[in-house]
């Protein structure tokens, strides 16, 4: 299937479920492996991070709660990943991070 300049709305019918769900569990399990990866940088580039996934898996039906989707996500426990993986933040990065997120909340609109 050959899709040239799609809509966004279009991802809800030209890309099949189970097509999807792979490629979200294949970028949940990058995501575990690139923990170098960090999600105050993820924020700064695209707008959304580790938190965000395990956010929107509750807004899908994710029964587990907050604690649960994001050990999901991170593969561990929310805390052991900042403990052992999270680096802090610099004024820098703080500073891409609420410029991308304003970009978010211009599109939604």
């Amino acid at each position: 299937m050959s899709v040239e300049n799609p809509s966004p709305n279009s991802l809800d019918t030209a890309l099949d479920d189970a097509v999807a769900a792979a490629a979200f569990r294949r970028l949940v399990r990058h995501l575990q492996h690139r923990h170098d990866a960090q999600n105050i940088d993820l924020m700064g580039l695209a707008g959304f991070c580790r938190n965000c996934l395990a956010d929107w898996i509750r807004d899908a039906g994710f029964d587990g709660d907050k604690a649960d989707a994001r050990a999901l996500i991170h593969g561990m426990a929310q805390e052991e990943w900042k403990a052992t993986r999270q680096t802090p933040a610099t004024p820098e990065q703080l500073a891409r991070m609420e410029a991308s997120v304003a970009k978010n909340k211009r599109e939604a609109s």
